[in-house]
């Protein structure tokens, strides 16, 4: 086919259904999260839903995947079966990469994902690319079905250097940091589930003063990232917003929806 100018598209608004991840700490919520979404089925890499009644895959006793080809598997049974399923969720990614690892490995035969023929990094190369591949895979059950895309992961304190700066930490996935800019790369919104906190001053005498941080039991997701915590997304969401799945869909509806403000007089 020719392509002229008269064949471009611009859907605008969401025309898709999210493809998110979400990274935070353990017991925050993400997991609930992901279990509040439309329909969900899980396949899950560790068995963290604790009390929650979901659906997920069949992998054995623990219904938790041991092997990678489990994964793709499952994935290619959603595109190419009928089914009902709005999301999937893919819990965790940082137990998921121990298992690709271990796949890639077997495959190059290699002793380990930095030695033989994964030497000077060659491995977590690879591993990049398989997850290139996963995403892509991941985004065609999404177009095909229609389905939304929810990767969980924990997180890790990463030590940046950035060029003529001062060395500095930030929250980031708990992967390989080549995997970890891979997804980031990919998703729709990458979010950082974390407590809030609020600072309180304490007098400690003689004019000194220590801030303590208070939980306030409130969990939020944080939408824009910066130097100390990884986060992203596309469609203009509020810094940060309750961690609940209504929240985030109504956020949504509302950032490619806005209400018109009327004109005074």
């Amino acid at each position: 086919m020719a392509i002229d100018l008269k064949t471009r598209r611009t859907p605008g608004g969401l025309s898709k259904p999210p493809f998110i991840a979400v990274h935070g700490t353990s017991g925050v919520g993400k997991t609930t999260l992901g279990a509040s979404a439309d329909k969900p089925i899980f396949i899950q890499t560790e068995a963290g839903e604790g009390l929650l009644e979901i659906d997920t895959f069949d992998f054995g006793d623990d219904g938790v995947a041991t092997e990678y080809r489990e994964v793709t598997e499952a994935i290619d049974a959603l595109i190419s079966n009928q089914h009902d399923y709005g999301t999937l969720v893919i819990d965790s990614l940082d137990h998921l990469e121990p298992l690709m690892h271990t796949h890639l490995c077997k495959e190059a035969n290699a002793p380990s994902m930095d030695k033989g023929p994964f030497g000077y990094g060659a491995g977590y190369v690879a591993a990049a690319n398989e997850w290139r591949v996963l995403l892509k895979q991941l985004n065609d059950l999404r177009m095909h079905k229609k389905m939304a895309i929810i990767l969980i992961a924990h997180s890790q304190n990463r030590k940046i250097d950035e060029p003529g700066q001062t060395q500095y930490d930030r929250w980031d996935l708990k992967l390989h940091a080549k995997s970890a800019s891979v997804i980031t790369e990919t998703v729709d919104c990458l979010f950082y589930a974390k407590h809030q906190v609020r600072m309180r001053k304490e007098d400690k005498g003689f004019g000194a003063v220590k801030a303590i941080g208070v939980d306030t039991g409130e969990r939020v997701l944080v939408a824009e990232g910066g130097p100390h915590v990884n986060a992203k997304n596309r469609f203009n969401l509020p810094a940060e917003l309750p961690l609940s799945w209504d929240a985030l869909t109504a956020e949504l509806t509302k950032s490619i929806n806005p209400v018109k403000e009327k004109a005074n007089g």
